[in-house]
């Protein structure tokens, strides 16, 4: 049996039935002190679509199988801190050798995972960047990646001995980062995150950020 440790952001891509408890909830943080002049902005249309295309990506190797994708491409700053809390990167990857074994015993196959929905954008990674102005050296709050929230559906199938197959829809959202300019996407799934969680990680996202829905149905 998995034991229900802090892999969600794994295993809730699999199955609701499989999906594991996430981490306890961080403390509240304190408010970021404002930047004058300093404003989100909505990433270009290029840069969602990458991100969109990395997702529907990520989706199809694990509809294939190919589960270690998930970890491959988990976001560096929480795969640190989800193998930290499991015990070492080794105890997670010999969790997820577990999964297809678990996935075939409880009869589930997952049928589809794509992106749908709106995806919603953020800057974050600040840094400082020094221009000549007039003449003068000035000094500038810059945001050197791309966070983007990416709503999902997933499909499931199960199949009990003697029992009618039961089709399952489940949406969550995968959060999306890259630098800026290199398209080159980390994930985090949206599955038992929470605010502080996400923010801990980016400090600048703001105070009131509002996550896409979680919810899990029964498909007709």
């Amino acid at each position: 049996m998995i034991c229900r440790a802090p892999l969600a952001a794994i295993f809730a891509l699999l199955s609701p039935l499989v999906a594991l408890a996430a981490p306890p909830p961080l403390a509240p943080l304190p408010e970021m002190p404002k930047e004058d002049g300093v404003k989100a902005s909505a990433a270009p249309a290029e840069v969602v679509d990458s991100a969109v295309a990395a997702v529907a990506g990520l989706g199809d190797a694990v509809v294939m199988g190919r589960y270690q994708v998930a970890v491959e491409r988990m976001n560096p700053l929480w795969k640190e801190r989800t193998s930290s809390r499991m015990g070492g990167m080794a105890e997670l990857e010999k969790q997820l050798a577990t999964v297809a074994q678990q996935m075939v015993k409880q009869g589930i196959t997952i049928r589809s995972f794509k992106p749908q929905g709106q995806a919603q954008s953020f800057e974050v990674g600040p840094g400082r960047k020094v221009e000549k102005v007039d003449g003068q050296e000035v000094e500038t709050l810059i945001f050197n990646k791309w966070l983007i929230f990416i709503p999902t559906s997933t499909h499931f199938r199960i199949m009990r001995d003697g029992q009618k197959a039961v089709e399952i829809e489940s949406i969550g959202f995968q959060v999306a980062i890259s630098e800026k300019g290199k398209n080159d996407w980390t994930f985090i799934d949206g599955s038992g995150l929470t605010v502080n969680d996400l923010r801990s990680l980016f400090v600048t996202l703001p105070p009131d950020l509002k996550f896409p829905p979680i919810e899990k149905r029964e498909a007709h």
